[in-house]
């Protein structure tokens, strides 16, 4: 784990200066050759850089053990990133949304070939800056967060290297604006999904689970009378948390623990909860809903 960390910080360091060069390299381009694709490239790489550092350290914090003053760790810090690194996407993107309609206006005259030269660098940067980081996107919505970045960067310059192609072949001027404009599109779209799920997490919404499944699967278990005041939200994307109250027999404690165990067993396996907090009884709450109502509970009382 320890040798898998040191990679993903290698790989992070690797991308971020990447990500400099190139857009210090598109931003001379872009304004030597007038083009608009070339300027929202190297604004998108610039934020790039910015999120990569920033999606550095949150990965460094929610590696952290838990702590007295945070029992469940630092594994929000790369939640609240990915949050902010996808709204700083959408913000870039709506300003370049705007500045191609103005273009589409009053069309500029764009130098192809640098913009084609410039294009096809970034591109080839770009590229390997996705695959450097393509792995760890798979398990990591802060990583993934970083990833869109690059991968909409690579896009990009994909959309910016035709762009140039029909201007040079061609000389249509308003292909420049409609490539930024494709491109910002496509970048919120992959973007409001992240943003939702981030504040999904952080407003402990419930995970995707059947809870009346849970119920039966956990009333198969013959000491188990009742099943309610059940909860289950997420630390990060992977880590589900679950608390339940079972009603069972009246019984030793010592057998109390292997039903536990039973309980822990069915929730892991089937249901991939990682920690759950189990609250024994009798007769309490028998009859109480699965899904505790805390407003009716109170006027009940």
């Amino acid at each position: 784990m320890e040798n898998h960390n040191v990679q993903t910080g290698r790989r992070f360091l690797l991308v971020t200066l990447l990500n400099i060069i190139i857009t210090l390299f598109e931003l001379a381009g872009g304004l030597l050759s007038g083009s608009l694709s070339l300027l929202s490239d190297a604004f998108h790489n610039f934020s790039d850089a910015f999120s990569i550092v920033l999606s550095y350290f949150a990965n460094r914090i929610g590696k952290r053990t838990p702590t007295l003053k945070n029992t469940y760790g630092f594994r929000r810090a790369e939640i609240l990133t990915a949050l902010l690194n996808s709204i700083l996407l959408i913000v870039i993107s709506a300003f370049l949304l705007i500045e191609a309609f103005k273009r589409f206006a009053h069309p500029e005259e764009v130098q192809g070939g640098v913009m084609f030269i410039v294009a096809v660098i970034s591109f080839a940067a770009n590229l390997l800056s996705t695959i450097l980081l393509n792995h760890d996107s798979k398990h990591n919505l802060n990583i993934r967060a970083t990833y869109l970045h690059l991968l909409s960067d690579a896009l990009a310059s994909v959309g910016v290297i035709i762009s140039a192609a029909l201007i040079i072949i061609f000389h249509i001027k308003w292909v420049d604006p409609l490539m930024s404009f494709l491109v910002s599109i496509y970048i919120i779209y992959e973007s409001l999904p992240i943003v939702h799920k981030t504040f999904t997490i952080l407003m402990e919404a419930s995970p995707k689970l059947s809870f009346e499944e849970i119920k039966k699967d956990l009333l198969t278990i013959p000491e188990i009378t009742g099943v309610h005041h059940l909860h289950a939200w997420l630390i990060d994307e992977n880590e589900i948390i679950l608390s339940v109250h079972v009603n069972m027999k009246d019984l030793p404690l010592s057998q109390t623990e292997r039903i536990y165990l039973k309980i822990e067993n069915i929730l892991k396996q089937r249901y991939n909860v990682s920690h759950v907090t189990i609250q024994a009884e009798c007769n309490r709450g028998r009859n109480t809903e699965l899904i505790l109502n805390e407003e009716k509970s109170f006027h009940n009382n």
